[in-house]
């Protein structure tokens, strides 16, 4: 079994990423992913906790994060304020397809 296919079980056995490997998916520097969490685009379990832990669907958060920073080159502030909009836009994608679904479109 690959090591990304291993990891992923891992993930969704566990339902929560370490913070070491987070950084480890989003390819960013520690601080990068630290200025994340304390700008809002990213929330521990536990922020208090001395070894943060996040829920899975941080990876896909840090992953996209990732793309827009190598596509724009935007700062950690910039990057948190994008996938704040792109987040809100996936929302009303999904609503705009339930709303189709329920009209039988």
């Amino acid at each position: 079994m690959s090591t990304i296919v291993e990891h992923a079980l891992y993930i969704e056995e566990q339902g929560t990423v370490s913070y070491t490997e987070l950084v480890t998916v989003a390819g960013m520097s520690e601080q990068d992913v630290r200025d994340l969490v304390r700008y809002g685009a990213l929330e521990p379990i536990d922020e208090s906790a001395p070894q943060w832990r996040f829920g899975a669907e941080a990876v896909m958060i840090v992953r996209r994060a990732s793309g827009l920073r190598r596509e724009f080159d935007l700062d950690t502030h910039a990057l948190s304020i994008v996938l704040g909009y792109a987040e809100r836009v996936d929302a009303l994608e999904a609503e705009l397809r339930s709303l189709r679904a329920r009209r039988g479109r």
